[in-house]
């Protein structure tokens, strides 16, 4: 195998594809990006089992072929190169790689070794814009759960029915929320990996642009500009949201969502560090008055707001309330509470496309 492109093409394709390598694995094939060389393309492929991402480039081909190189080297390596134009060739030492008048030589692993993939799934597949895809994506994602003690919560629900409306938790909080869909060639319900949602909205660059979700035995595929991520659903069940959202409340106040977060900021200064990040909303009197204490000091501060029912005080990480509060996109925002020890919902005051729910803290103070 041997070709020659342009060094920032080739960084730009291999920064992108090293997202789908094995950091730490027994098989040294799954920590590698696979080149192949045809044609005149050159495309690059990585999987660790779950995820896999490929991206195709243009290249001056001079001999075909296929190899294997450990990724995250290959990544560094040709990263320092994304000035140059780089000639990439198998020897009998591994990989050798030419600029200028300098070369350097990798090792390398048979493509024989490498998984197959299958990259033409297509059963189901649902059609919607890139930019809604990218909203559904950075509205929901955060409240995954991040460790594995629960590995269907490490996903988002996506549901394709007359919208798509993706579901995501981690036992402390809850986010909903839901777009519109171009067409769809049925309604079905999968549960996909965030990382591999964040990897899809990465690679979305047009928002008028339509995309194309393939679904099919457990698997999902997106394509587009000539990059394909092929990624495993999770099986299991998610909590019936309709269980644990709640439709009726005691509380309402509807403020400002720019003099709120700038309060929440200040008051989370003084708890950083603190094991449950917390502060304090006291709702009354057109208010809504924003507090913190630690061993550092205390503040407070007053927001107007309109406020309907009764007079509440209530306590919550201020970490949740902020990423809930900043993926909300009006003006003015609408809190409702049914008391200071359940959990309570955040959404745009008028458009209520995106829901979040979020569970108090019991304050000792």
């Amino acid at each position: 195998m041997k070709f020659v492109c342009d060094g920032l093409t080739l960084s730009e394709a291999v920064m992108k594809v090293s997202k789908a390598c094995a950091v730490r694995t027994t098989a040294p094939v799954m920590e590698c990006i696979k080149l192949e060389a045809f044609g005149d393309e050159l495309t690059l492929l990585a999987t660790d089992g779950e995820l896999a991402i490929s991206k195709a480039i243009k290249a001056e081909i001079f001999e075909e072929g296929a190899v294997c190189v450990p990724g995250k080297l290959f990544a560094d390596y040709i990263g320092k190169l994304s000035d140059e134009e780089v000639s990439v060739g198998t020897t009998e030492k591994g990989l050798e790689i030419c600029y200028k008048d300098a070369a350097s030589c990798l090792q390398t692993i048979s493509a024989e070794e490498f998984p197959k993939l299958n990259l033409s799934i297509g059963e189901n597949s649902a059609v919607l814009k890139q930019g809604e895809l990218k909203k559904i994506v950075a509205q929901t994602v955060f409240c995954c759960a991040q460790d594995d003690s629960r590995p269907v919560l490490k996903g988002c629900l996506l549901e394709f029915k007359d919208c798509l409306t993706a579901f995501a938790l981690d036992g402390y909080r809850l986010a909903l929320a839901d777009v519109p869909i171009v067409s769809k060639s049925s309604e079905t319900t999968v549960i996909c990996p965030a990382r591999t949602l964040t990897e899809i909205s990465r690679m979305l660059t047009d928002d008028e642009e339509e995309i194309t979700i393939f679904t099919e035995g457990g698997m999902l595929l997106v394509h587009t500009d000539g990059m394909t991520v092929l990624s495993r659903l999770y099986n299991g069940e998610f909590i019936k949201r309709e269980n644990v959202i709640p439709t009726r409340f005691t509380t309402v106040a509807t403020l400002s969502k720019a003099e709120l977060v700038s309060g929440v900021e200040r008051a989370a200064v003084l708890i950083r560090g603190d094991k449950n990040n917390l502060i304090t909303l006291d709702m009354g009197g057109g208010l809504v008055k924003i507090s913190s204490f630690s061993d550092l000091g205390n503040m407070a501060e007053s927001v107007p707001a309109g406020i309907e029912g009764v007079d509440l005080t209530i306590s919550m990480n201020a970490k949740y309330l902020l990423d809930a509060l900043k993926a909300l996109d009006e003006e003015s925002v609408t809190l409702s509470f049914n008391g200071p020890i359940s959990p309570f919902i955040l959404q745009n005051a008028e458009k209520k496309g995106a829901l979040y729910l979020i569970l108090p803290v019991r304050n000792a103070q």
